[in-house]
């Protein structure tokens, strides 16, 4: 049977069948249209353009902002799905927010399921009206505001498969205690109870790109660099000049054998084991009188332990002396008096981030410092049943009790002590006028364990000659350190600071390994 137009008229199944192709059609380009301008893959950015629109921060979301429409780009940290609807949360840095859709005439259910499928950790663009929520949400840093998606667009799309949720990695320390790691638990593949699954450290620095997104992690890498920060800020003021000194060098930095050797243009040379010898020269030879560094510090040390890297991150400070290297002691003394309080006002946000996953107690400290000698504290130490001697450099078992010691009796967790015997310390380092067995040198403390060490220098070229060949320092390898003091040398002292040393020990940690990016130790050159 044929229509009036000559086709073959179609049946009445046929008919309806034609319509749900049709309609099905209609939906998918009104889908197609609709993911297109407010939700599905973002094109590739490749600098084609700039449009002038304005991202807003998660941490900038404020009562101002209500009511009106922003744009966010954020990590997704968590999405779930309630019935017809889809909450995500937003993350920048440790900042959070909720977002939600609900279908309307302008959100079909498609672009609700395409947010339901994104992954999380993808990199998305939101846009949304900032309202009020309806009750506190606990779970975010923004606690009384929530997005009311209109636009979801990835910009970039994470593996569906993490090899650790952030939720695991974030879990306070508090939640283990008790609970032994043994080979049936889930960290270590076992088939244990997933909600105590703990993120193992090799696999935290397998993947550190990831673990450093956790909050607790985004606060120490700030906290680092406010150290920095304020370790300059304070010293420029004091009138030093900051310096960059030689990493490759053709001579041991310090004497022994500790250093990572390599060859350079067939010549034999290693790696500075910290910026000692240069930082001198400018400014008892040179005339900067007052120098600081901030620079990595290499040492072949197999050092397994909780506080020792193979490349860490010294702040070093040198600086000329009048008459006594006291002088050098006060100015260590508001340097770490200066950190100390700035970062406590200036990091307050961060500080907490840590403290919610590693919980510790606030650091205290007295203006001054206190300052020991060295037989002061081993005779704290030997009134508390200690063997340590005064001829002996102590252990860490014994600077840690020194720590509690020093905390119980003068109630701070910072302290310096000073006259450490001379066999014990560099070949620069300035004998004792009173005493040749001790030395002109000294070591800070935070919590017990040593963060600073330092001595007054020897300026003249004889006794330094005299000195290195005692200790075995071969001279020809120091040969342009040594002439330097030929010329005229002005009286100085210093000291070494480990970055991540002072960082662990202010926030309390119990690794340096938390402390540092990419850590370096004699089991890890990698990521």
């Amino acid at each position: 049977m044929e229509a009036e137009d000559g086709k073959p008229k179609l049946s009445a199944k046929e008919l309806r069948i034609q319509k749900r192709l049709a309609e099905t059609a209609a939906k998918a380009a009104a889908v197609a249209s609709a993911s297109s301008s407010t939700f599905g893959d973002a094109p590739l950015i490749q600098s084609q353009e700039i449009t002038g629109r304005v991202w807003t921060r998660i941490s900038a979301i404020n009562p101002s902002l209500e009511g009106k429409t922003v744009l966010v780009r954020g990590r997704i940290h968590t999405s779930r799905a309630t019935g017809a609807n889809v909450f995500v949360v937003l993350r920048q840095s440790f900042h959070t927010i909720q977002a939600v859709c609900f279908p309307t005439k302008t959100t079909p259910k498609e672009m609700i399921k395409y947010i339901e499928s994104v992954p999380k950790e993808s990199v998305v663009d939101v846009e949304a009206e900032v309202v009020a929520a309806p009750a506190p949400i606990t779970s975010t840093s923004q606690q009384n505001f929530e997005l009311r998606i209109s636009k979801f667009f990835t910009i970039s799309k994470a593996a569906p498969q993490l090899p650790f949720q952030l939720e695991d990695a974030s879990r306070p320390d508090s939640f283990f205690e008790g609970k032994e790691e043994d080979e049936s638990s889930p960290a270590a593949g076992g088939a244990g109870d997933p909600k105590y699954i703990r993120v193992l450290q090799d696999t935290r620095l397998d993947n550190r790109w990831i673990d450093l997104r956790t909050p607790a992690n985004q606060a120490i890498m700030r906290i680092s660099s406010g150290v920095c920060k304020l370790f300059r800020e304070f010293l420029l003021k004091q009138k030093f000049v900051e310096i960059q000194t030689p990493k490759l060098v053709g001579g041991a930095s310090e004497g022994g054998s500790a250093v990572f050797r390599l060859e350079y243009f067939g010549e034999p040379a290693c790696l500075a084991q910290s910026p000692q010898l240069y930082k001198q020269m400018c400014a008892a030879c040179s005339d900067f009188e007052r120098v600081f560094e901030i620079g990595p510090v290499f040492r072949a040390e197999s050092s397994n332990t909780h506080r020792h890297l193979t490349e860490f991150h010294g702040l070093d400070v040198e600086m000329v002396i009048h008459e006594h290297y006291y002088e050098v002691l006060d100015v260590f003394s508001d340097l770490f008096i200066y950190i100390f309080e700035q970062l406590k006002e200036r990091f307050a946000t961060e500080i907490e981030a840590v403290r919610a996953q590693h919980p510790f107690e606030d650091l205290v400290f007295l203006k001054p410092s206190l300052r020991l000698t060295y037989a002061e504290g081993i005779a704290l130490l030997n009134e508390a049943g200690y063997p340590a001697s005064v001829d002996e450099d102590l252990t860490t078992e014994f600077e840690k009790a020194l720590g509690k010691i020093v905390k119980d009796k003068y109630g701070t967790d910072f302290f310096m002590m000073d006259k450490y015997p001379l066999a014990v310390r560099p070949f620069y380092t300035m004998p004792d006028p009173d005493n040749p067995k001790l030395s002109n040198s000294y070591d800070m403390f935070i919590r017990g364990e040593e963060i600073v060490s330092g001595a007054q220098r020897i300026h003249d070229v004889d006794l330094l000659v005299e000195r290195a060949t005692a200790l075995g320092v071969p001279v020809p390898s120091i040969q342009s350190y040594v002439d330097s003091f030929r010329h005229g040398a002005l009286p100085h002292g210093g000291g070494g600071i480990g970055l991540e040393r002072v960082v662990m020990l202010f926030l309390g940690l119990k690794n340096i390994r938390k402390c540092c990016m990419f850590p370096r130790d004699p089991k890890r050159l990698t990521p």
